[in-house]
């Protein structure tokens, strides 16, 4: 199977719906209340912490998928997701495909912790060999604020929105529909399966690279990515399909 076309196709299936609208409620919120100047933070209820931080939640395995960061962020991710999700849930139907995108994105957020818990974990060793030098007097004042204001933002900082569960949809639309084309900024024609693979490379190589000032979760991508490979892989394990 390299394309896909049904009988009946819903443009808009109910569960993409719902999605749109509910991560668009969730994102008015959060305008709403940072312009009121609220001091209760939707960000740091429901979005994504790092577990050793005081501000996660196990709630927020769910709910960091219906928050965004910018308009750009929201539209980027309900876009995806109704263009690949779309295809999914006219095939698979509602039940499956909701089931299927709650998994990868819980998948997406348990591969970023992992990832992250390794990165703090480190860096609270560096930090706690600092505040013994800092009692020893080994180091300033102002060079042990600098350090410390660094570690608290890093331990705090959110991880939110749908792209890891996103990435999940892709790699199923990907596997199943390797050949059929997909218009790269509506322009230049690629096939499915080249798009996907170098999109997942991309991400990759800037995981590992780990540059200083990239505020992207791409161990959540990845994460998401393979989770949705391998549910379409068990799912569709009687009907193989030929990548190529």
């Amino acid at each position: 199977m390299t394309e896909f076309r049904p009988s009946r196709f819903e443009i808009l299936p109910v569960i993409i719906k719902n999605l749109v609208i509910i991560n668009g409620l969730f994102f008015l919120a959060q305008n709403s209340l940072s312009q009121t100047g609220s001091m209760f933070s939707l960000e740091d209820h429901f979005a994504l912490h790092a577990w050793q931080s005081s501000l996660f939640k196990p709630w927020q395995l769910l709910t960091h998928m219906f928050m965004h960061g910018s308009f750009w962020h929201l539209f980027g991710n309900m876009f995806a997701l109704w263009m690949f999700g779309s295809v999914l849930e006219n095939l698979w139907g509602s039940k499956r495909f909701l089931t299927f995108y709650i998994i990868c994105g819980l998948g997406a957020a348990l591969i970023h912790l992992l990832f992250l818990n390794y990165e703090i974990s480190g860096l609270m060793r560096d930090y706690n060999a600092l505040v013994n030098q800092h009692a020893q007097g080994e180091i300033s004042i102002g060079e042990f604020n600098r350090v410390t204001s660094y570690y608290n933002l890093k331990l705090n900082t959110a991880t939110l929105g749908a792209s890891g569960a996103v990435f999940g949809v892709l790699a199923a639309f990907v596997y199943l529909f390797p050949n059929t084309y997909i218009y790269l900024y509506f322009l230049v024609p690629i096939k499915a399966k080249w798009l996907g693979l170098g999109y997942f490379a991309f991400e990759v190589f800037y995981a590992l690279k780990n540059s200083a000032g990239d505020n992207v979760a791409r161990w959540a991508h990845i994460g998401g990515a393979i989770v949705g490979l391998i549910l379409v892989l068990t799912w569709n394990k009687t009907n193989r399909k030929s990548f190529f």
